[in-house]
């Protein structure tokens, strides 16, 4: 088992997140409280990463406080965005990412791009209409 506790480390020290909870299955969660007093607190919840696959939903939790939550107007586009982020910050640390990884990124844009179908997307942004076809 690969000890990423440097990256973790890293990541967390340079885009200023805190840990709510580790998570023993592999999904996650990331959101920003505001105080008050002003102060903001970006946390998130996520596997712990032990592998390439808990890494990369690590970093994609990661990534959504770094991409913006405000960023893209539409959900599906955020997704996709982050998980690209995610995936050039795990060969950015040396970890090249394996199928299992490849496999979450298409199933999770499936399932982002088929939700937002559902919900009555008007327009699909050009990226994501590779993952159509099997959302659909």
């Amino acid at each position: 088992m690969a000890d990423y506790s440097d990256i973790v480390d890293r990541v967390k020290f340079q885009h200023d997140i805190r840990i709510r909870k580790w998570r023993r299955n592999m999904s996650g969660c990331a959101w920003r409280v505001y105080h008050h007093d002003g102060r903001v607190c970006n946390w998130i919840e996520a596997p712990t990463p032990r592998t390439p696959i808990s890494l990369a939903i690590f970093l994609h939790e990661v990534g959504h406080h770094v991409i913006g939550f405000e960023r893209y107007k539409k959900r599906c586009e955020e997704e996709y965005h982050v998980w690209i982020w995610a995936i050039n910050q795990m060969r950015k640390f040396g970890v090249e990412p394996d199928d299992k990884v490849h496999r979450r990124f298409e199933l999770s844009m499936q399932y982002a791009v088929g939700k937002a179908m559902r919900r009555g997307i008007k327009q699909l942004p050009d990226p994501l209409t590779r993952f159509l076809p099997l959302a659909a």
